[in-house]
């Protein structure tokens, strides 16, 4: 666990390394840093904060794996049987209401889950000409708005996400 605090808010990232940890393929290293992420996470928090239900602090996990696992993910959640590049599990209805004050808060509001397959993010990262180190990032801005009640249902609300995406981008340097 991981936490971190600016501007009042208090992000705990569970980061879940399972590709580079466990995985045979080695001869790739892992681009960014337990740190890194924590940093990004934080910045991202604190420029969304009005799109974070109240709470005194907030905790998500992020976990790096394979195409496997993803596909598999995939298949049980979305019923599509192949790989894809981030998943996004929620754990809020967002319009609930807020019953406990925040102070009143004992544990983090639990956002929800991030699933980055480093695969598949790899071969992307190679089709479009720039490295894993922006493409993860990428991926992960994409799957925190998901966790923020963000959709794309259509082309227009595809491109705002999109455009969201690229200012996190920039707001870490990326």
């Amino acid at each position: 666990m991981i936490a971190s605090e600016t501007s009042n808010i208090v992000i705990e990232l569970n980061i879940q390394d399972v590709f580079w940890v466990n995985s045979e393929q080695r001869t790739i290293a892992n681009p960014i840093s337990p740190q890194t992420w924590k940093q990004w996470f934080q910045t991202w928090c604190k420029t969304l904060g009005f799109h974070l239900p109240v709470a005194s602090n907030y905790e998500l996990t992020l976990r790096l794996t394979g195409d496997k696992e993803i596909q598999s993910l995939n298949a049980q959640y979305r019923q599509k049987n192949q790989p894809t590049d981030v998943l996004a599990f929620a754990t809020l209805e967002w319009d609930f209401p807020v019953v406990t004050p925040p102070e009143d808060l004992l544990e983090p509001l639990y956002l929800g889950d991030i699933i980055i397959s480093v695969e598949t993010a790899r071969k992307q990262a190679q089709q479009q000409d720039h490295p894993l180190k922006r493409e993860l990032p990428w991926l992960a801005t994409h799957g925190f708005l998901h966790l923020l009640g963000w959709d794309h249902p259509d082309e227009p609300s595809l491109e705002e996400m999109l455009q969201q995406q690229e200012t996190l981008l920039r707001l870490v340097g990326l």
